[in-house]
């Protein structure tokens, strides 16, 4: 597994579905640099269980993330004609219908593998053939991009594991903090706690008061 963190988050151009219905061609985080923060993040499969149940809860915290400059994406290997469907379809049909941030189509399994949660890969068989190996979807990854298109924190859940979208927002706090204030944030932080000067009169100042 690939550590991007202070990285340079890996680019792309491709097709992606915005505003619950519009497809559009060429769809770039580069679009966010110097601008916004980027939650990014990676889904198995469209029409499934946990993903629907991520992706809503995603969209019912937007207003918090986009009171944060913070921009949400999503990325799975399916089409942008199954995103659509998807985004078309009722919530008690198994759909995400309401979802307005974007959905980016990773059908080439590309974005997913610079990224490095792609849980199969290429490989050359027996008879020197290439074939594709374990399954052609993506794990739970998510990636916080800094507006300067930098990773600062990622994370990668297997398929069955659903991930936490007030941790997600807890991460975001913890970067803008430390960027406002120079102080860094300590165990179990959370917006409004105290921060730690990063020196030993500061970690004895925040242990003497905690």
């Amino acid at each position: 597994m690939s550590v991007l963190v202070g990285k340079k988050a890996p680019s792309f151009s491709t097709k992606a579905v915005v505003n619950g219905h519009e497809i559009v061609e060429n769809f770039s985080l580069e679009q966010y640099v110097g601008k916004k923060y980027v939650v990014f993040f990676f889904y198995p499969k469209d029409f499934t269980f946990v993903c629907p149940t991520e992706i809503i809860a995603f969209q019912e915290k937007i207003a918090e993330f986009e009171s944060r400059n913070v921009a949400v994406v999503g990325v799975s290997t399916d089409s942008e004609f199954s995103h659509w469907k998807w985004l078309q379809t009722d919530k008690k049909e198994g759909g995400i219908k309401g979802v307005k941030f974007p959905l980016v189509a990773d059908g080439s399994m590309t974005i997913s593998d610079s990224y490095d949660v792609l849980a199969g890969e290429y490989d050359f068989n027996e008879e020197g053939m290439l074939e594709f190996k374990g399954e052609p979807a993506a794990y739970r990854g998510l990636f916080l991009i800094d507006k300067e298109g930098v990773v600062r924190h990622q994370v990668v859940n297997d398929m069955p594991l659903g991930r936490s979208v007030d941790e997600t927002l807890r991460m975001v706090d913890a970067l803008q903090f430390f960027e406002e204030n120079g102080e860094v944030c300590p165990a179990n932080w959370h917006k409004g706690s105290t921060g730690l000067k990063a020196t030993q009169e500061g970690i004895s100042e925040y242990l003497g008061k905690n």
